[in-house]
C-alpha cells in the first residue's frame, strides 16, 4: 500500500482555477506535514512566473523550457516561511495531455533537486524513522484526471510508488500549536587562518554547534516533561469533528544542560582569533502538529527545527542584504552593529495555522505583502502581520577593539532601539531524575 495524503478541500479548487491558466503547464509546491500513519498537504503553492516567461514564443508545447533551478529557488524561499512541523512535501504539475508522457519524468527530476536544495540549508539531520517519501502530483488540464505517486528522496534510484490523494475539509481545525520564546546569546569566534573572514561561513559553523545544544536540550510543556512516546494530547479534551478552527495552545520552555556530567571528559582548545560573532536576542518560535495522536516527540522535534530553522534563517538573510548592498569582495574587517530581521507570522484562512516571514526595519508593509503574493500566492492585509518579538543584533567585533572603541562603535540610532537588560535566571528541574543539572537560558530584555 502506497501513502496516503489528506489535502485540505481548497487545494482542489485552486488546482482547478489554475488548470484553466495553463499554457502550456504550471508548476508548484505542495506544502504540509508527513506522519507516520499519512500525509497531510495545507497548502499548494505555484511557480511564480518568470518575466521573460510572458514573452516566450508560440511553438508546440515542451517541458524543455522547464527552468530547475528557479524552482528549487522559489522552495528554498518558501521553506524560509514555513513554521516548525511544515515543509515542502512535494511537487505538482499541471500539463495538457500533449505533456503527460514527460510530465512524470519531470517531476521525479525535481522532487531530488528540491530536496538536494533544502537539504544543503539545514542544520539539523532527519531522524531514522522519518518519513523520507515526497508526493509528484499530476494534473491532466483537459480531464482533470489527478495521478499522485511518491518517491523516496533517501535512495536516489527510487522508484515511483502509488499514493491516495484525499480532500478532506477542515483539515487543521483541531490541530495543535506550540510556541516558545528562545533567548540567545551565541559567541562565534573567528580564526585568523578563515581567508578573508569568511563572516557567513564562520558563522554557519558557529550556529551548527549551538543547534546541537537545542537538540540536547529539555523541553517542558505546559510545565511538564514528558515521555517521548507518550501521546501529546493525553489527558486532554479533543475536538473532534469540529470544523471550526479550535486550537489547542502548548507553552513550551527550553532548558539547557551546561555540562555534560561528571563522567564525560572535556578539552580545552587554543586558536588564534582575528575576532569574533556575537548573536544576542530572543527569538519567538511557533511549531504545528496534527490531531490524530501525535506523540510528544513529533512535536518537540517540530519545535527543535524551528528554533535552529529561525535563527539560521535570518541569518541567511541578512548576509543576502549585505551582499546587496555592499558587494561579494569585501575585505575591510571593522566592527560592524546589524540588526536581524524580526519574524512576523500571517493567519492562514480558514486554518489555526500561522505562516511567517521575516521583516528590516526598514521594510514597508507593502514589501512583504509583495512578497507573500510572490511566494506564497496569498493576498495578505497589513493588519494581519503580526510582529511576534523584539529586535536581535548581530556584533561583529574585530578582536583589536579595545571596550571603549565597542562603546563609540554602536550607532546612536542602534543604541536608542537596541539597548539590552541582561537578566541571569537558574531553573533547576529537580523533578527529573535522569539530569544532574538542567540550567535554563541567559535571558535577553529591553
Amino acid at each position: 500500500m502506497g501513502r496516503t495524503y489528506l489535502v485540505e478541500e481548497s487545494i482542489g479548487q485552486y488546482l482547478t482555477e489554475l488548470s484553466t491558466k495553463v499554457k502550456p503547464y504550471v508548476t508548484g509546491l505542495l506544502i504540509g506535514q508527513c506522519s507516520p500513519q499519512r500525509d497531510y498537504v495545507i497548502r499548494a503553492v505555484r511557480t511564480p512566473p518568470k518575466e521573460q516567461q510572458q514573452e516566450e514564443s508560440v511553438g508546440p508545447p515542451k517541458l524543455a523550457s522547464l527552468d530547475e533551478e528557479w524552482i528549487t529557488t522559489h522552495a528554498s524561499q518558501v521553506s524560509r516561511m514555513l513554521p516548525g512541523g511544515l515543509l515542502v512535501l512535494g511537487v505538482f504539475m499541471i500539463a495538457t495531455p500533449e505533456l503527460a508522457k514527460d510530465s512524470q519524468n519531470a517531476l521525479r527530476k525535481l522532487i531530488f533537486s528540491v530536496e538536494k536544495s533544502l537539504s544543503k540549508r539545514r542544520l539539523w539531520e532527519p531522524a531514522e524513522e522519518e518519513v523520507s517519501d515526497r508526493a509528484a502530483l499530476q494534473i491532466c488540464s483537459a480531464t482533470k484526471k489527478v495521478v499522485c505517486r511518491t518517491y523516496d528522496v533517501q535512495d536516489p534510484k527510487s522508484s515511483a510508488k502509488p499514493a491516495d490523494w484525499k480532500y478532506q475539509s477542515a483539515l487543521t481545525a483541531s490541530w495543535v500549536a506550540l510556541s516558545c520564546t528562545v533567548n540567545v546569546n551565541i559567541h562565534i569566534p573567528l580564526l585568523a587562518t578563515s581567508p578573508n573572514h569568511d563572516l557567513e561561513k564562520n558563522t554557519k559553523n558557529g550556529l551548527n554547534r549551538w543547534s546541537k545544544q537545542i537538540e540536547d536540550s529539555v523541553f517542558l510543556i505546559n510545565g511538564q516533561v514528558k515521555d517521548e512516546d507518550t501521546e501529546l494530547l493525553e489527558g486532554q479534551k479533543k475536538f473532534r469533528g469540529n470544523t471550526q478552527p479550535s486550537t489547542q495552545f502548548s507553552d513550551v520552555k527550553v532548558l539547557t544542560q551546561l555540562c555534560r556530567g561528571t563522567s564525560a571528559r572535556s578539552t580545552a582548545t587554543v586558536q588564534v582569533c582575528s575576532g569574533s560573532i556575537n548573536l544576542r536576542g530572543a527569538v519567538k518560535c511557533r511549531a504545528y502538529i496534527h490531531s490524530n495522536k501525535p506523540k510528544v516527540k513529533e512535536a518537540v522535534q517540530a519545535l527543535k527545527r524551528d528554533i535552529i530553522n529561525t535563527l539560521s534563517d535570518r541569518c541567511e538573510i541578512l548576509f543576502e542584504d549585505l551582499i546587496l548592498n555592499e558587494g561579494p569582495q569585501k575585505k575591510n574587517f571593522e566592527r560592524e552593529y546589524h540588526v536581524l530581521p524580526q519574524r512576523l507570522f500571517v493567519p492562514v484562512a480558514g486554518s489555526i495555522v500561522m505562516l511567517s516571514d521575516y521583516k528590516f526595519g526598514d521594510e514597508a508593509a507593502g514589501e512583504i505583502q509583495e512578497r507573500f503574493v510572490e511566494m506564497l500566492d496569498q493576498p495578505v492585509q497589513a493588519e494581519d502581520m503580526h510582529i511576534a518579538e523584539d529586535i536581535s543584533t548581530v556584533d561583529i567585533c574585530p578582536v583589536t577593539d579595545s571596550p571603549s572603541d565597542t562603546q563609540l562603535a554602536q550607532p546612536t540610532k542602534a543604541k536608542l532601539l537596541l539597548k539590552l537588560q541582561q537578566n541571569m535566571g537558574l531553573v533547576v528541574a529537580a523533578a527529573v531524575a535522569v539530569l544532574a543539572s538542567i540550567f535554563s537560558f541567559n535571558y535577553f530584555s529591553d
